[in-house]
């Protein structure tokens, strides 16, 4: 997940133009004869998904993108059960520079969920086979809306979340999940000065911080149940109670919930411990203790280390293998009304 870094600036640049209600108005008042986007309605997960391309140029045909955002809509139907909310818009956007996925925002504007998804005109194939951001857009659909200071808990699971749903239908090798987390995870420690998740807000911190959080959370709730439960099932457990992006919650009633579907408090006492004081794991350790063994580009997995379990039960799919969503193969893989919410991804 390096290269997610070098697409922050680009990613942020292209996300504060198109937010900019003046620019929006005189690209339109420029050419009132744009063609109307072109629209697939998808049926996913319980979900009605309003898929759409705005009007500008692409290389890629329709139907791929538009399997593209099935894809990443059936990986976030796995990990939740479900896809998470009942009804989503979401939006293609061509843009004429850059190359690949640029950036991706949702929003909730007067009960409407929204995702705008910037792709470029050169993109490829390959850039939506290896894409992670429509994926990780989908899940902050599935977690409810909190208070400023806690943006990393959003953040964090939606960095977390989408290479391990990914994996689960097999659109991403396991070992480029594990690598990524061992590239990313450092990103996430506290620097000197540093306090804690709720106080710290630069990007590491926000982003792989979180992350951090929900990785510690997952094995310790796979730990202390046996691994009859982990962190997926606290986040169903959060979405069935009815915590998703269309409701403002306290972030306590979040973590309780996914306690009360784990039996364990795991959620809730990792927060007291992270929120105000900067804790800093030893992850090459913790690496060990997992079995997850660097190798280049990829990693190792050691079946026989003492939670390499944990690993095993993370990794697991959960659906009926005749489920509606195709499962395919990696080669080489071993509301408030009135309300106005953003999440907007710098990448």
């Amino acid at each position: 997940m390096n290269f997610r870094i070098f697409r922050f600036a680009a990613g942020m640049f292209v996300a504060l133009c198109l937010l900019n209600p003046a620019a929006a108005s005189n690209a339109a008042a420029t050419d009132s004869s744009e063609p109307p986007a072109l629209t697939e309605p998808l049926s996913i997960g319980g979900a009605a998904i309003n898929a759409a391309i705005e009007p500008g140029d692409l290389s890629l045909p329709r139907i791929r993108i538009f399997d593209w955002i099935r894809l990443s809509a059936c990986a976030v139907t796995e990990y939740y059960g479900g896809f998470p909310v009942r009804n989503v818009n979401v939006k293609v956007v061509p843009m004429d520079e850059g190359k690949g996925v640029l950036f991706g925002r949702t929003v909730l504007i007067d009960r409407t969920l929204v995702i705008r998804v910037g792709l470029s005109r050169f993109a490829t194939d390959s850039s939506l086979r290896d894409d992670w951001v429509m994926t990780h857009e989908m899940v902050h659909l599935a977690f409810p809306s909190v208070p400023d200071d806690h943006h990393w808990i959003e953040e964090g699971i939606a960095t977390y979340v989408e290479p391990i749903a990914r994996a689960q239908i097999g659109d991403l090798p396991p070992e480029t999940v594990w690598r990524e987390l061992v590239d990313g995870l450092p990103k996430g420690l506290p620097a000197p000065g540093d306090q804690g998740l709720d106080d710290t807000h630069t990007w590491g911190r926000t982003y792989w911080g979180g992350a951090l959080f929900c990785l510690m959370a997952d094995i310790e709730i796979h730990q202390r149940t046996k691994n009859r439960y982990g962190l997926q099932d606290a986040l169903r457990g959060i979405l069935g109670a009815g915590g998703n992006m269309e409701h403002d919650w306290p972030l306590t009633r979040a973590l309780k919930a996914g306690d009360d579907a784990t039996g364990v408090p795991v959620l809730m006492e990792l927060y007291d411990r992270m929120k105000a004081t900067p804790i800093t794991p030893d992850l090459p350790a913790l690496w060990h203790q997992l079995g997850i063994r660097p190798s280049g580009n990829s990693v190792v997995f050691d079946q026989g280390a003492p939670l390499a379990s944990v690993v095993r039960s993370i990794m697991a799919k959960r659906s009926d293998p005749d489920s509606a969503c195709v499962q395919v193969s990696h080669p080489g893989s071993t509301a408030d009304s009135m309300s106005v919410l953003k999440i907007e991804d710098a990448f």
